[in-house]
């Protein structure tokens, strides 16, 4: 379909009052193939997003109606909802939630930039939205800023499921959008997978980052070459103060080949968390040597050098306790486990204290490694610092600090039954 053509249908359905049950209130946008209302529902009485795009041929409706049905059973607190969809005349249209909130491409510019640590948990919670539909076979396909609305400052929806479908086959390519957050293999007019969502999330964390497309130009191809041929600037080199983690992070998920990208959105969003914590103000602490020293000096990490405790410090998450507050409870489920740094804390099972943990060991390892609620409480005694380790992050680990942590696992069993007499049920009193 020309250029000329395109612009024409658009500007056809710009005056439109009514489509299917929905008066049209106002227009809110318009993009290369596509316009965007907001529209009220008459009968369940509220506004709604609608979004219409030209249809060129049945075919193309049969599969966004097959993708739509998809996306209308999505359910999740960070993706838009779609209420409805349908045809008119010779358009298509998605009613969608409507949410009343700045584009995440307002906090892409240099001088409206979000917090480190709130940009990359928005993208963090992005990542998971966006796995959670290709769980269930849905590749977004048309990932960029303007397709991400903020409910608030913490809370990034992600728009225009199904419409992608539609324009792909109606517009030309030049006309689609902008090619800035378009996969090598999506310019290529190959195949889309989620590798493809993976490379525009990438796309869009550099820019939250630097307040600068990672591709830019005078012109659509021009932009289209620079993505398939050139290495974008680094984000280090643009802003020195970020974290290397996350130009490792950005480098990866915007890989030219998409076998080097994430293989999945849980990789990602793993090492985005890891990032995050790292970010935390209580692992700002691992830039301070006499902490790291400190932490190396504990009996459980004797064996760990300091790189390693300095990573697990990025990963992990300090925890200050006051005295007499409970730590983990009798019965909950949940594969954290802790190492005491300074302090002391007693293990109570069933209002009974059974055991007393100090510096140097570990409690909440045996539900982690066996997948079992917690079988008894623990309590601090007098105020104490932890580190607190979540299990889905040892299972990422190297190999040989996993090594080094089921290590310390075994010596810990190996004092509760030196403690306990070699007495196995008294040694299991202990453990949580």
């Amino acid at each position: 379909m020309s250029t000329n053509s395109m612009e024409e249908r658009l500007l056809a359905l710009s005056d439109l009052s009514k489509v299917g049950r929905y008066e049209i209130v106002r227009k809110l946008g318009q993009g290369g193939a596509s316009l965007v209302f907001l529209g009220r529902d008459p009968y369940i009485k509220r506004l709604v997003a609608l979004k219409l795009a030209p249809l060129a041929s049945s075919g193309v409706s049969d599969k966004f109606f097959k993708e739509i049905q998809s996306t209308g059973r999505m359910t999740h607190p960070n993706i838009v909802a779609v209420y409805d969809a349908g045809l008119a005349r010779d358009y298509c249209y998605i009613a969608m939630e409507y949410v009343d909130g700045p584009q995440l491409s307002e906090y892409c510019r240099p001088d409206s930039l979000m917090p480190l640590a709130n940009a990359v948990e928005c993208i963090y919670k992005v990542v998971r939205a966006i796995g959670f539909a290709h769980e269930k076979g849905i590749v977004h396909r048309d990932l960029k800023p303007s397709n991400i609305i903020m409910e608030d400052t913490k809370t990034p929806k992600i728009s225009d499921f199904g419409i992608a479908v539609v324009t792909e086959e109606t517009a030309p390519l030049e006309q689609a959008g902008t090619p800035s957050y378009m996969s090598p293999e999506q310019l290529k007019d190959e195949t889309c997978c989620p590798q493809s969502d993976i490379y525009a999330l990438g796309c869009v964390l550099y820019e939250l980052l630097t307040g600068q497309k990672a591709f830019d130009g005078d012109s659509f191809f021009s932009i289209m070459y620079k993505v398939i041929n050139e290495k974008p600037v680094g984000i280090r080199t643009l802003n020195p103060e970020l974290p290397p983690i996350l130009e490792k992070i950005v480098s990866k998920a915007m890989a030219k080949d998409k076998l080097y990208r994430y293989s999945s959105c849980e990789e990602f969003a793993f090492e985005l968390k890891v990032a995050l914590r790292g970010l935390s103000a209580p692992a700002k602490l691992a830039k301070n040597n006499d902490v790291i020293e400190y932490v190396q000096s504990v009996s459980f990490f004797a064996e760990f050098s300091k790189i390693h405790v300095r990573e697990l410090m990025r990963a992990s998450e300090m925890v200050q306790v006051k005295d007499g507050e409970c730590i983990v409870e009798e019965g909950e489920i949940d594969d954290s486990f802790y190492i005491v740094l300074s302090g002391a804390a007693k293990v109570v099972r069933r209002g009974n204290k059974v055991a007393i943990i100090g510096v140097g060991e570990c409690f909440g390892e045996m539900a982690y490694i066996g997948g079992r609620p917690r079988s008894a409480s623990v309590i601090s005694e007098g105020d104490c610092i932890l580190m607190k380790i979540n299990g889905a992050l040892l299972d990422r680990a190297p190999a040989k600090i996993q090594l080094l942590f089921f290590k310390q696992f075994a010596l810990t069993l190996v004092n509760r039954l030196s403690r306990s007499s070699f007495d196995p049920k008294a040694c299991l009193e202990s453990v949580v």
